[in-house]
């Protein structure tokens, strides 16, 4: 039994080509696919979260977490047109480092995405809970927080996700126009907000600049890093794109661009605006505008925020269904995953699956449990694309590439080492978790995936093959 053997990449395209997905998606799709996945969270809560550690240079943290982001971007681009198919991370680490390596670097996307959905889910429950509470209308604490919080399930957690599993089971063209829709919107009352803001700005605010000097920024970073999760997932766009070549890379860097700018523009603002002492920790963005008296821009940027949220919850529910459905494939979980609807051609089983159990974790586990580990799993897989880069670069040079990464090996390298720095500066308590989460993946992988590989199979049949 070899667990690292490795996946062909005409076995991987000719998997891709029974899977009869719509190739529907341009690049403007999934650019809005990938910014809907990462200005959410991040950019209305965890800008005022990064500040209190970080202060004034939370906007260097911001800086820095971009070209982390972007340097994983370019890497992401080689890999994604090189292999055209769904699975993301996971897909490229079949090939590259083989099937045991494969199912762990699934599994870590497995603790993105779907614990991503259910944290976004539970935030966005609390922030549709406080505007409702600002106009006067009180919903029953016992539906709208956890058991450990003293409520009995978090109800609107649970019915957002269900809502947006449903609209993905009916198809992706679908919820792209909803995403596109909805990024529109959340792109509009983030520019009002830097209009209205800007001139709100005390330069006072910004002195001192880095209060808890570069420990502190690097500190930032990584609390922060978690709101770039989610621009990976374009990358498990590339089955249903109609060109992948051009349309995935192009979606990809315009995505890491546009949100880096946002991010930093918004951070200059808030900063600028509010002592960083004072910065709401659970309402950063709206809250500023509140201060300086601009309730009606507050109430609209605070929409916003729930609206930012929705996109968040559809992309990365959207990545998970997508490793999923090539897990399955592969045979390293069961095959139900990859079943497509006859009528919407979407993975409908995967899908379903995912919604329930995102929806059951968001109704009864609070929001800082959730989010413990959510930044480990992708950093992981973001080490993984950057050394596939390398060692495909030494064991495929040949094959033609439609998009090159820049600088190899030194700038993929470099990716790796800012990762590993991010990763040394997360708790004791995060890593805890995330090795629990990585043992229950190594289980799987020894008890049903190892057996029902797909790579199995074809090793039997040479084998007996061989007999005969």
């Amino acid at each position: 039994m070899n667990i690292f053997r490795k996946k062909t990449l005409e076995s991987m395209l000719d998997s891709a080509k029974k899977s009869h997905l719509k190739k529907n998606l341009k690049a403007r799709d999934i650019a809005a696919l990938g910014i809907g996945a990462v200005v959410g969270v991040g950019i209305f809560v965890a800008t005022g979260t990064g500040a209190h550690m970080a202060g004034p240079g939370i906007i260097v943290s911001f800086v820095l977490a971009g070209i982390v982001a972007c340097l994983c971007g370019l890497c992401y681009s080689e890999l994604a047109t090189m292999f055209p198919v769904s699975g993301s991370t996971y897909s490229y680490a079949y090939i590259a480092f083989g099937e045991f390596i494969a199912m762990i670097v699934g599994w870590c996307l497995t603790a993105e995405y779907l614990v991503a959905c259910s944290a976004v889910a539970s935030g966005w429950s609390g922030t549709l809970v406080g505007i409702l509470q600002n106009v006067g209308i009180n919903i029953p604490h016992a539906i709208t927080a956890s058991p450990s919080k003293g409520g009995i399930l978090d109800l609107p957690a649970v019915l957002i996700t269900l809502s947006l599993t449903y609209m993905l089971y009916r198809g992706v063209k679908e919820s792209s126009r909803v995403n596109n829709t909805i990024v529109c919107v959340k792109l509009f009352v983030i520019v009002l907000f830097l209009f209205l803001g800007v001139s709100h700005i005390n330069f006072v605010n910004y002195k001192p600049f880095a209060p808890f000097g570069f420990k502190g920024i690097f500190a930032g970073t990584a609390s922060i890093f978690f709101s770039y999760i989610g621009f990976d997932a374009i990358s498990t766009t590339a089955e249903e794109a109609e060109n992948p070549n051009r349309d995935v890379p192009r979606g990809l860097l315009i995505c890491l661009a546009v949100v880096t700018v946002l991010y930093i523009s918004v951070a200059f603002v808030l900063t600028g605006m509010v002592p960083y002492k004072e910065i709401l920790l659970q309402n950063a963005v709206p809250g500023a505008l509140a201060r300086v008296g601009i309730t009606w821009g507050s109430a609209l940027v605070g929409v916003g925020a729930i609206l930012g949220m929705i996109s968040t919850m559809i992309a990365v529910l959207y990545g998970q269904t997508r490793v999923f459905m090539v897990m399955s494939r592969d045979g390293l979980i069961p095959k139900a995953f990859s079943k497509i609807h006859e009528k919407h051609d979407t993975p409908y089983i995967a899908t379903a699956i995912t919604g329930i159990v995102a929806a059951l974790i968001a109704g009864v586990l609070p929001l800082d449990i959730i989010v413990e580990f959510l930044s480990t799993g992708t950093l992981v897989s973001f080490i993984v694309v950057s050394l596939a880069v390398i060692v495909l670069r030494k064991t495929m040079p040949n094959f033609k590439r439609k998009f090159s990464c820049p600088g190899v090996p030194v700038l993929p390298a470099i990716t790796v080492v800012c990762c590993l720095v991010l990763l040394s500066k997360l708790k004791l308590v995060t890593w805890i978790g995330f090795l629990i989460w990585l043992s229950m993946g190594i289980i799987l992988y020894f008890t049903y995936g190892v057996k029902h590989s797909t790579l199995n199979d074809l090793e039997k049949n040479k084998d007996s093959e061989g007999i005969l």
